[in-house]
Order: C-alpha cells, then structure tokens, then sequence
C-alpha cells in the first residue's frame, strides 16, 4: 500500500514538472514574439504616421480616412527599404524578400549593331512580264477550240483555236486577182501578201494559195509563247472582232512573291535585301531570294506598299495565289552602335518610355527610374536613342513590380510622372482669380502642364497661386499668359473678354466682386 502511495506521489510531481516546463517553453517561445510583433506595431504605428491613396499617391494624410478624389480608403505610405541605408528621394529599394518575390532580373546595357526582324504576309503571282494575251489575228466565228479550260499547258506554235473568216476569203480572192495583173500592178500583189502576213499567214501558206489558187475558209491561232492558260475568254460558236483576246497565257517558271509591308517599316526595307519565305503548301520548306522591287505608291486603304521577290519555279511547286510569309532581317545602318534594351524592361505611358536603372552606389537592391527615348522596334527589343549609357544596368524582369512599389510611396512612377525639383527651383505666389473648385482644377491643370513647373496650389479663400518651378525653364510672366489665356485674371495680366465669356456660369468671378 505505501509502495503504491508512494507511486502516485511521484506522478503528480512529475506531471507538475512537466506543466512547469511546458509554461517555461511557451513564454520563451510566445512571449518573446508577442513583445517583438508589438514592438513591430509601434514601429509600424510610428511609421504609418503618413496615409496616401494606392490611386492617387499626390494624397498626403497624417490620420486614417478617404481619398478626397475617389472616396477609396487610405493607406500608409510604404517604405520599400528594409534597410536604414539612406538612398535618394526619388529612388525606390526592395528588401531581398520582396526582390526574390517579385523575380527580379536585371542586365547590363551594351551598343550593339541593331537587326529589326520584320515579318511580311503576300501570295505568290505570275510574273507580269510573263505574261501574254493571245489575241484573234482576224474578226470572225470560233469554229473550234483546242484548248478548253484554264490551267492547260501549251507550247508556243501550239493551235489554240480555229477561226471562219470570211474577211480571210476576200482577202485571198484578191491576192489570186492581184497574181493576174502583176506585171501591171506589182504593188497591188505586195499589198495583197501583207495583208495576209498581218493576219500571222506564213509565206508558205501563202505561195500555197497563189500556185493552188484554193481558198481556204479557216485560220488557226497559235500560241505565242509556252505557259499555263491562265483563262479563257471565248466558246465555240462565239463571234470575235479582230484583236479580241482569247486566252490569257502565263509562263510560270519564275514567279513572283508580292508581300504588303507596313509604310512604318518601310524605311527599314531595301531592293537587295535578302529574305526567306515559307508557304503554307510546302511546310517545312523555306525559299531564300532577295528584294527586287518596292512600290512607290502606298495603298490609301491598307497603308502599305507593295514588295516584289522574283523566284525560280522551274519544278512548278509555286502556284499563283498561295500564301506566303516572309521574315526580312533588316540591319539598320542608321542607328549602328546603339544601345538595344529588351521590350519586357520598358513601360510605356503613352507619352514617356521609362526603364528602371540598378544604382550600384548602394549596397540593397536600389532601383531608380529613368526616362528614355526610344528608336525604332526590333521586335522584341528597342533601340535607345536617349537615356542610357554603356554598362549601366537595368531591369528586365519585374519592371511592374517596382513600379507598384514607387507608386505607392508616391515617388515618380509610370502614372506619376511628377519632375523632381532641381537645385534652382524657386517658390513664387501670385494672385490668380477664380470662384470655385472647377477654377482650381483648371488653374492648377494649366500651370502644372507648363515645362518647368514642379508643384501648383491655389487657395480659393486668398485667391492666391503658390509655384514652385525652374526659373531657367520658364517665369511667372510665362505662368501668368498660359492663366489669361484659359480665362483667369491674374495680378500681372487680364483675360481676353471672350475667353471668360465662355467660361461656365460657376467660375464667373468678375461678377462676384
């Protein structure tokens, strides 16, 4: 019995023990995280002293609420560092979290000899100069055909066709009377023989004639040349005139590829530029030729110019009217030695091209934005004209990621393209008239989209403009003319009558006074 009290006692100690060391391990582990998340919120609450709106980052709050714009909720303004190194105003630093999160890639900007892969869509076609309309030598009735349908080959001596001419019967009737009085008349026989000559009657039909004195009723047509019967523009029975066409006839052993290229690209296309081509028939094989001819005149339609490639077809593997694509390497002389950034490194606002260039004065990952001028497309690349130089690096993968950040810590970004102030930028307020809120936005609009100027504000209780701007860009008197000219007096200037005459009855401040 004893043994067994004694059991028990040394199981309730031991569970004891356990429940002890059990509350030890959770304060170690809860306790101390407890206290660093709390420290982290009163950093964070010290930190997000300032709100801004995701939409409108130009927002500044020192309390939480709505956007003044667009009603949405603020909120606190982002700091992307990570890091306590201090780096520029307007530049933006990812933690290596937020770096690896984002797939961050960057690349080093090199010159390079620029190549525009142009792509050109076009059908094969006959070769113009191939071609030949097989016309009738004499007016009369399509006796019989020899060549019914189109796409038959013929050979040049080939009859096509036979004509009755009763035209051809007069015209042999004279030459056997001319025969009669040729020691009389010798110029009434040579007529006669070339009468018959231009109707294509050879001089051994013809002397057949004079010895047989027989008339014949028919004339047959020939071909002219070898090719394909492209169509065929008469039946048997049917009553031509003379030069009327019967067949259309093209030799397919060179052919040509027309393709319609884009007037944008146009300047990158020259007559000797090479070019491979695929047709969807034949897939897997590609033709090589070169550029023979590019048409002068655009179509007012399409807006594109016609380019010609000539190619052998001796195997008759091109028809007319397959469809073909065409790639044309391009290198571009003009723009030789230029720097070439891939497409995925750029934004592209509409207005501004901008990139985001690794500052290597930084130990984090500093990123800055720059603005570029942009050259002609490659396709997948761009030719830098402006804004880059030689070894620096750049962002090729991530580009929006970086950008989100920016924008919400509302520094320069793709949506906010705001100039940073310059060491001379100077602050200057003058009067400006107006009434109410749609004044400001005016006001404000009008003195912001002027080059040179950094920040505007207009008090409406005041009536009075505060500026900050470059003075080497612009002035107050510059300020004050783009003001008048939208309909708002200011200290230094009037308002034409009939600019605030068309003004909307709120933003009548004349009358106000």
């Amino acid at each position: 019995m004893k043994n067994i009290k004694g059991i028990a006692g040394k199981e309730k100690w031991r569970a004891l023990i356990y429940v002890l060391l059990g509350l030890f391990a959770g304060w170690i582990i809860f306790g101390g995280t407890s206290g660093e998340q709390a420290g982290g919120e009163d950093v964070t609450e010290q930190k997000s002293e300032v709100w801004t709106c995701s939409m409108h980052p130009q927002i500044r709050s020192n309390e939480k609420g709505l956007c003044p714009l667009c009603a949405m909720d603020l909120i606190p303004v982002r700091s992307g560092g990570g890091s306590s190194e201090a780096i520029a105003d307007d530049a933006i630093q990812l933690s290596p979290e937020a770096t690896a999160l984002a797939n961050i890639e960057t690349s080093r900007v090199n010159l390079k000899e620029p190549v525009k892969n142009i792509l050109l869509y076009g059908v094969i076609a006959p070769d113009e100069r191939a071609l030949q309309s097989q016309t009738a030598h004499i007016g009369g009735r399509i006796e019989k055909l020899y060549v019914d349908f189109t796409g038959e080959r013929v050979r040049k001596g080939e009859p096509l066709a036979t004509i009755y001419s009763p035209e051809l019967i007069a015209a042999q009737q004279e030459l056997i009377e001319a025969l009669k009085l040729q020691n009389s008349q010798p110029k009434l026989l040579w007529a006669a023989r070339e009468k018959l000559r231009a109707w294509k009657l050879t001089d051994e039909q013809i002397r057949t004639i004079e010895s047989t004195a027989h008339i014949t009723t028919t004339i047959e047509i020939k071909s002219n040349t070898d090719g394909i019967v492209m169509s065929r523009r008469v039946s048997e029975g049917d009553y031509v005139q003379q030069g009327a066409v019967l067949f259309d006839i093209a030799d397919l052993a060179k052919v040509w590829a027309m393709f319609d290229a884009y007037e944008s690209d146009l300047a990158f296309l020259h007559a000797g530029d090479k070019v491979t081509f695929t047709v969807n028939a034949l897939a897997g094989k590609i033709f090589s030729a070169t550029i023979s001819f590019i048409d002068p005149i655009l179509d007012k339609t399409t807006r594109t110019a016609k380019v010609r490639v000539e190619i052998a077809n001796a195997d008759m593997q091109l028809k007319p009217e397959m469809y073909a694509t065409a790639r044309v390497q391009a290198r571009l002389q003009q723009y030789k030695n230029q720097i070439v950034i891939p497409q995925s490194a750029v934004l592209w606002t509409g207005k501004r091209s901008i990139v985001y260039v690794l500052l290597p004065e930084y130990k984090g990952a500093v990123y800055q934005l720059r603005e570029v001028e942009l050259g002609p497309s490659l396709g997948n690349a761009y030719v830098v004209l402006s804004g880059l130089t030689q070894g620096e690096e750049i962002v090729t993968n991530g580009v929006f990621a970086i950008d989100a950040s920016a924008q919400l810590e509302g520094k320069r970004s793709m949506m906010n393209g705001r100039e940073i102030p310059s060491e001379n930028s100077v602050e200057r307020k003058i009067k400006v008239e107006g009434s109410c809120s749609m004044c400001r936005d005016r006001i404000e609009k009008v003195v912001k989209g002027t080059a040179g100027v950094y920040a505007a504000k207009w008090e409406l209780a005041g009536k009075e403009l505060t500026i900050n701007f470059d003075p080497e860009k612009t002035s107050l008197a510059s300020i004050s003319k783009a003001l008048v000219r939208v309909g708002h007096d200011t200290e230094l200037d009037r308002a034409d009558d009939n600019i605030y005459d068309a003004l909307p009855a709120c933003c009548k401040y004349r009358n106000k006074k």
